[in-house]
């Protein structure tokens, strides 16, 4: 018998998948739950499993083309014999045009494969290191480095070669710090001039989203934070592996703790109240786009772990690893460009949660004291973004206060 491999709908959003690399071959051995592909969803790649044991037959859709979910993209047999029966699409016609095949193969078949039929199988899928699943960002570090990426080994899943394989390579005498993927250096994309550059999967994605956004009805409210007490307590827990974003998702999972209207969102059906904090981060992507990993209760988790979970998620997202659950579960956003230097800015509402948070840079300021005097602060600007189906400025206003209050007086709580 002959089963079909379908698109598979990897996240609630997702209406089409690309095919980043197939594992599997023609005439590979097939067992049920190995992965035999692996698809680009909306901003992950993810190892599609086989439901059956068998062998690979025809590839419907090859590496690099994308098909809608629940479209065929490959076969598998049961026996070797039946791979001669795999259905073939039509020339010059999209493979979703031929309908389902009947999966039982005729009855001139012999029970074992004749020599012709093993000679057409590609001698290359006899040998798995002779197909490389290469993440882009590690593509591109042996390109600017020329490294042959056959004589690295990926420690990614199914060998998939990551960024870190290729630095170990670039100098194997230095090891890869876990942090290296959170700095601030984004890759302006490269674009052919006067020529319109396919969207990819995740800019598909995040277009979808912001088009969505339009539709709700948004207001903004900034206020102006004095981070010197959040600045010194940030110097005495960096060199623990803090980082700011940590310090910034705890502050603001604590701050809505006390704000819970902040933390729910609108639905045809009402209000929904999230009883449980993520705080999703924006970052933005090498290749064009940005995703949202998501620190999922972030009130309950101290900022060491916190830190360290974010390292994690921030390098998986750059090289497409993150589990739907990583980047769609966010209840709360922020957008940090103050990292880069910005003074202001204004966050683009997500589609299905109630505020983001647009952060600044902290910078010196010339102020005036309470007593009259002139004093040098530093502060930043923030900007937030509410669905005023939701939330009204009230709300956003109180919920800024107590922010302001936790970072300018009882920043040494974050610790606690």
């Amino acid at each position: 018998m002959i089963h079909e491999i379908f698109m598979p709908a990897l996240s609630s959003t997702m209406t089409e998948g690309k095919i980043t690399a197939w594992v599997k071959a023609t005439g590979d051995k097939v067992a049920k739950g190995e992965t035999v592909v692996v698809v680009e969803s909306d901003k992950a790649d993810m190892d599609v499993e086989s439901f059956y044991e068998g062998y690979l037959g025809q590839i419907l859709v090859p590496a690099g083309e994308s098909a809608p979910v629940g479209q065929a993209i490959a076969y598998v047999a049961e026996t070797l014999a039946e791979l001669g029966a795999t259905p073939q699409p039509p020339a010059h016609k999209p493979a979703e045009s031929t309908p389902p095949p009947s999966f039982h193969a005729p009855q001139t078949l012999v029970a074992e494969p004749s020599p012709q039929a093993i000679a057409a199988i590609p001698e290359t899928v006899t040998a798995m290191e002779g197909r490389l699943i290469v993440s882009p960002r590690a593509k591109r570090l042996a390109q600017e480095h020329n490294i042959d990426l056959r004589s690295v080994k990926g420690t990614g899943p199914n060998g998939r070669v990551r960024e870190a394989d290729i630095l170990s390579q670039v100098n194997p005498a230095a090891p890869v710090p876990v942090a290296s993927a959170v700095k601030p250096v984004i890759t302006q994309p490269q674009l052919p001039a006067d020529t319109a550059a396919p969207l990819t999967t995740l800019q598909q994605a995040v277009v979808r989203n912001m088009n969505a956004s339009l539709q709700v009805p948004v207001f903004r409210v900034g206020y102006t934070i004095t981070t010197d007490a959040l600045d010194q307590l940030y110097k005495q827990v960096k060199s623990k592996g803090v980082t700011m974003t940590a310090l910034l998702a705890k502050a603001i999972a604590l701050t809505l703790k006390k704000h819970p209207l902040l933390n729910a969102s609108f639905t045809e059906q009402g209000i929904v109240s999230h009883s449980q904090i993520n705080i999703a981060v924006a970052v933005a992507m090498d290749d064009g786009g940005l995703i949202t990993p998501v620190l999922a209760a972030a009130d309950q988790s101290d900022l060491y772990t916190l830190s360290r979970t974010w390292k994690s998620l921030v390098e998986r997202a750059r090289a497409k690893q993150l589990q739907p659950h990583e980047y769609s579960t966010g209840t709360f956003t922020i957008s940090n460009l103050g990292m880069f230097g910005v003074d202001r800015f204004d966050a683009i509402l997500p589609p299905g949660t109630g505020a983001i948070l647009a952060v600044g840079a902290s910078q010196p300021q010339v102020v005036a004291t309470a007593d009259g005097a002139i004093a040098i602060r530093s502060q930043m600007q923030v900007n937030l973004t509410c669905d005023h189906r939701v939330i009204y400025g009230a709300h956003a206003a109180q919920f800024l206060q107590d922010f302001a209050k936790l970072l300018e007086a009882e920043a040494q709580s974050l610790t606690l």
